[in-house]
């Protein structure tokens, strides 16, 4: 197939689109101010650890399990408020990269075992303080939602039973029997339910917005998120947190780890409601286990919890306390890694050891809210295979010696080109260079709008790519030289019939090394997938640079004298070619 028409005798156009490419990117590093890559754990510095799970009799771990384990471990990390960690999966261990923390730090981090806890909900709210309106600045007086002009109809029956404080009927409309009832969601939240088909069995502030104030409330300040609300028995520093804390923002406590002695304020784990707890009731480690599955009767999903023996009478204990008390202190709320996952109201003592909650959930978020429960710790053992630890010092002369050996290979390769091909060396080493600069770009690009973090293979890729984009040049420049010995052809004429048959082997080599970076990227890990990547985005690259510049540039030379003469510093001369007269002649008439 013939090149385009506007590359043989415009080739300013393509230059020009080259130019434009280069000018959008550069305009992009400089608006969102990247002018520096980010760099990867091995560069910038940090902490890298390696868990393998430890089962009995050498089994393998259900995916299932290691997803849970990562998600629990990436909370965790996120949690902390360290920027650019990864958490990922590996064959079957968990790979863990901490940039900037130190060894102890990182083991810290991620060998603590999270835990559930059960605590007494005293106060909650809605996460960012709704603005006050006229008609709502009032709190209802009675405990039912119903006094909400905002609460959609679809939920108005929902939210009067849960707000009760005494156990009458259920979401479903019906007396529940050792059961946990899950507080109707504020209006925001029914939306997010109904959407996205999230439970109901989420805490929602809504559940003791209406709740009746007592003697220590404080209605007089209706923007206050505690106002109409007990706080008697609370830390006035708990209530300042409280006031402060948005539970709408990215970093929300996740992953924090919450003295069960103490009472705490924390977030829903969906951002949407925040809370004062009490104290730990029941540990985590004293539920046996949790089952998703379906009420035989309604067909509705609900979650089955189990507990031992100790945990039973915890369970009862704190249950029929709090069962008569107004919302939202009727409330118990499951707490894991800093976050509540769930908080349903108490309609009634649950001895037994057992316990069900129900609410508007679907197969996934129940079987979840189960695993949640169930899996309070990490629902495997773990033991660190690897720990590998960078200084940034030495992050910092990894990164100083990667630049110094691609700066110093492109170099020698420029040298090569000037030295053997002269004149046309200089258009390869433009190449090169506009290549280098694509090639930054790029990367600078991808680092600070694709996650893509510039590690030590990949800055070894870069530089073997070097000889690789100059094969492109080279491929092109013999099949130039080839037309021309032959003596049939002006220079102009070989550039655009070299092209043509050049082409094709540069689309081929390139196609080769791009389909083995692509294969190496999946099937290797770590460092190596790293090196293909570099392989191949430089392998893309190289196409570009050779289609958008070298040969449009290339076509510009030859309308050149000092190229279309045969100049001896122009690499195209009779002596350097070993021409016959024929073919010197013929050059000379271009």
């Amino acid at each position: 197939m013939a090149p385009p028409t506007s590359s043989q005798s415009k080739p300013g156009r393509t230059l020009l689109l080259l130019l434009v490419l280069i000018i959008v990117m550069g305009a992009t590093v400089a608006l969102q101010k990247a002018f520096v890559p980010k760099f990867g754990l091995d560069l910038a510095g940090g902490t890298t650890v390696t868990l393998s799970p430890v089962l009995a009799n050498g089994k393998t771990p259900s995916q299932e399990s290691l997803d849970r384990a990562v998600t629990i471990i990436r909370q965790r990390v996120n949690g902390t408020g360290i920027s650019d960690a990864q958490v990922a999966k590996s064959n079957d261990n968990i790979v863990i990269q901490i940039p900037g923390a130190g060894r102890d730090e990182a083991l810290k981090l991620v060998s603590t075992t999270a835990e559930l806890r059960m605590r007494q909900v005293l106060a909650v709210a809605a996460a960012k303080a709704p603005p006050v309106q006229p008609s709502t600045a009032a709190p209802a007086p009675s405990g039912s939602a119903a006094a909400s002009p905002a609460a959609s109809p679809g939920v108005a029956s929902t939210a009067k039973a849960s707000a009760a404080p005494s156990g009458n009927a259920t979401p479903a409309g019906r007396a529940l029997s050792k059961a946990l009832t899950a507080p109707t969601p504020e209006p925001s939240e029914t939306k997010r339910a109904r959407t996205s088909g999230g439970r109901a069995a989420k805490a929602s502030p809504s559940a003791s917005a209406s709740a009746a104030p007592s003697s220590s409330a404080a209605p007089e300040d209706a923007s206050d998120p505690l106002a109409g609300q007990d706080t008697s028995g609370i830390d006035q520093a708990l209530l300042t947190e409280f006031r402060n804390i948005d539970c709408s923002a990215k970093n929300r406590g996740q992953g924090a780890l919450d003295d069960p002695n103490k009472q705490i304020v924390a977030c829903s784990d969906d951002g949407s409601a925040r809370y004062i707890l009490d104290k730990a009731a029941v540990q985590g480690t004293e539920i046996s286990g949790a089952q998703a599955g379906t009420d035989p009767t309604t067909g509705e999903w609900i979650v089955q919890v189990n507990f031992k023996s100790k945990g039973a009478t915890q369970f009862a204990d704190i249950t029929r306390r709090i069962t008569s008390l107004p919302a939202p202190r009727n409330q118990l709320a499951n707490v894991l890694d800093g976050v509540v996952i769930v908080a349903p109201t108490i309609e009634e003592a649950i001895p037994g050891g057992s316990a069900r909650i129900s609410g508007s959930f679907t197969q996934v978020t129940a079987t979840d809210l189960a695993d949640q429960l169930k899996y309070g710790a990490l629902p495997l053992k773990f033991k660190q295979s690897s720990v590998v630890s960078v200084s940034s010092t030495l992050g910092q002369d990894q990164l100083r010696g990667g630049l110094i050996s691609g700066a110093f290979g492109l170099i020698i390769v420029m040298l090569y080109l000037l030295l053997y091909y002269r004149g046309l060396g200089l258009i390869g080493m433009a190449s090169l260079c506009v290549a280098a600069i694509v090639t930054f770009l790029t990367v600078d690009v991808l680092s600070h709008n694709a996650g893509f973090r510039l590690s030590l293979p990949h800055i070894i890729g870069l530089v073997v790519s070097i000889g690789i984009t100059a094969d492109s040049f080279i491929v092109y420049f013999e099949r130039i030289r080839d037309e021309i010995k032959e003596g049939r052809r002006t220079l102009r004429s070989a550039v655009e019939v070299a092209w043509r048959r050049a082409r094709r082997t540069i689309l081929v080599a390139d196609a080769v090394m791009f389909i083995a970076a692509v294969v190496l990227y999946f099937l290797a890990v770590g460092d190596v997938a790293g090196f293909a990547f570099a392989m191949g985005l430089t392998t893309l690259i190289d196409v570009v640079v050779v289609f958008l510049f070298t040969k449009p540039l290339m076509s510009l030379a030859a309308r050149m004298r000092f190229f279309a003469k045969g100049h001896k510093l122009s690499g195209l001369d009779a002596e350097r070619m070993g021409r016959t007269g024929r073919a010197e002649q013929t050059l000379q008439e271009a």
